[in-house]
């Protein structure tokens, strides 16, 4: 009877406890939905959008690119901010970058009877995906993955000009993954300055070690 009532009681015990973790589990779910809900009611209501250009310092990498110096060109595209706490924020961005490189060789071996240097010209529409840390006031640091898709590819000869463009088709592969990092100051009035290093980790051709770079400098504005 003893080893009943013992056997009873710790069933009774187990029950109790049972139902206590399930309770607890479905107050800390409701917690957590109400938690998301603010931190997102919140988010949208401090999304900012803002407008960025600059200059591309454009380079190839890779142990089959050799020969080849910079190409400068530019940047220019959309952010949109979404402040997750008040020192971090993930910022998407759209941005049209023109990179490839610059032919020196073929200038001076004077292929195509022209003082100008010939670049090799890949442009791309980036898609970054950037984590913001805020470090100070104004100042942040950003990094994150970049999804980067071809639309431009070719040879131009005059690029000073409007003329001596070769285009090329089915060259270069169509989609770069690649990364992105820098540091931005935003002033108190939305104006900002920026410096990022971007670098593909795509192989520009299937089977050929050369890989996109760029060293951006420009600035900003977020309404």
């Amino acid at each position: 009877m003893v080893c009943y009532d013992s056997l009873s009681l710790i069933g009774s015990s187990f029950v109790s406890n049972y139902k206590q973790q399930i309770i607890m589990k479905k107050l800390i779910l409701i917690a957590s939905f109400i938690a998301l809900g603010t931190t997102a009611a919140k988010a949208q209501d401090t999304f900012h959008f803002g407008v960025k250009g600059g200059v591309n310092f454009a380079n190839i990498a890779g142990d089959d690119s050799r020969d080849q110096d910079s190409r400068t060109s530019f940047y220019a595209g959309l952010v949109a901010e979404l402040p997750i706490s008040e020192m971090f924020s993930i910022q998407p961005e759209v941005i049209y970058s023109a990179q490839g490189s610059t032919i020196a060789t073929i200038d001076q071996d004077n292929v195509f009877d022209v003082d100008d240097n010939t670049e090799y010209q890949l442009d791309y529409i980036q898609v970054p995906l950037m984590a913001k840390i805020y470090l100070a006031d104004g100042l942040s640091l950003q990094a994150g993955p970049s999804f980067n898709f071809l639309v431009n590819e070719e040879i131009d000869y005059q690029p000073t000009s409007s003329s001596g463009e070769i285009d090329i088709v089915d060259g270069a592969n169509d989609f770069e993954f690649g990364t992105a990092a820098g540091l931005e100051y935003q002033f108190d009035n939305g104006l900002f300055i920026q410096g990022r290093y971007t670098r593909g980790f795509t192989k520009i051709y299937d089977n050929v070690s050369a890989y996109n770079y760029a060293i951006q400098a420009g600035v900003g504005f977020v309404f």
